[in-house]
């Protein structure tokens, strides 16, 4: 059977109020009413009109066509999901126009029927009790840490919103905090999965899980590419050109660095193992960066004269050809 599109039989969105879907079907009920229309195949739309509003006029009925549509039942050829039961009962109140035509095949196989044939002699309206099981939302958040904590790991609190039935079949939105150990070494785009922890199920369905996307808050000193940790180290020219042992830092500490002879700027010293801890452990990349006093003394001044005047075959531009 084909699956039939309330929302679009009454021309409203999903998000509609209450008074959009009364205020629709009762412009519509008017325009395709047997008895006064002129519309090609006005009883039949007048048909499809008073179904629609049978269902979305009722906050549980909504709800669970709903949960039809998000299952993916909007298209093409329908058939009742997997664990779907129904039961339909009658109580007493009053019909609508919708509820003295008998309803289409697709409204009898998700509420188990309820035309005007099965109710007449009873002038009630409808109750419905019916079960569909579903699993539950997944539910995404995202959680900044700082870079050490990332690399130690620790325990965080996270605050997110699942969504929930009540009795009612009212779909409601709920604050829930969770305290969640982070593992050392995650890293920054990483999701933890915490299994169960989502939005629960409809009909004794299982819950959704929680999926933490982890993201890093910038560092004074350190960036991160993939488990390498780079940081950027100033030494002077004369460290650069004797050779030094300096201290530089890593997320886990200091340590000491032997600085080689002759270095230049931008010549990069790895670290082995100093990077995210994992599986394979990542390391420490350090960039040298020669840095220049922004003051000399008289002295200092005639020592650089001096090596100028030691070194004149030295060109550091000889590669761009001048």
């Amino acid at each position: 059977m084909d699956f039939k599109d309330y929302y679009a039989a009454l021309g409203v969105s999903e998000s509609a109020t209450p008074e959009d879907i009364k205020k629709a079907y009762r412009k519509l009920a008017r325009k395709y009413h047997p008895d006064v229309s002129k519309e090609d195949n006005a009883d039949e739309k007048f048909k499809d009109v008073g179904e629609a509003y049978e269902v979305l006029k009722d906050p549980q009925k909504r709800a669970e066509y709903d949960q039809l549509r998000k299952y993916g039942a909007s298209g093409g050829q329908f058939e009742p999901p997997p664990g779907w039961e129904s039961a339909a009962h009658f109580g007493d109140g009053g019909y609508t126009r919708a509820d003295s035509r008998e309803f289409s095949d697709f409204f009898e196989s998700i509420f188990g029927g309820g035309g005007a044939g099965r109710a007449s002699g009873r002038g009630g309206g409808f109750g419905f009790r019916h079960q569909m099981r579903t699993r539950g939302d997944d539910v995404h958040a995202r959680l900044a840490l700082f870079l050490e904590e990332a690399f130690h790991g620790c325990d965080k609190q996270v605050q997110f919103t699942v969504h929930e039935m009540d009795d009612h079949g009212h779909v409601l939105a709920r604050k829930k905090t969770l305290k969640v150990k982070i593992p050392a070494g995650v890293r920054e785009g990483q999701h933890i999965r915490l299994k169960g922890q989502g939005s629960p199920g409809v009909g004794g369905g299982e819950p959704g899980d929680l999926f933490i996307e982890v993201g890093l808050a910038p560092h004074p000193h350190f960036t991160v590419e993939g488990r390498d940790v780079m940081v950027t180290v100033p030494i002077t020219p004369w460290e650069a050109a004797l050779g030094a042992t300096v201290t530089v830092p890593t997320v886990d500490g200091k340590v000491n660095v032997k600085v080689p002879k002759g270095s230049s700027s931008g010549r990069k010293l790895r670290l082995k193992g100093k990077g995210f801890p994992g599986q394979h452990p990542g390391d420490e990349i350090v960039l040298l960066q020669i840095v220049m006093p922004e003051q000399h003394s008289e002295k200092a001044a005639a020592l650089y004269q001096q090596l100028a005047e030691a070194e004149p075959a030295f060109n550091p531009r000889s590669k761009l050809g001048v």
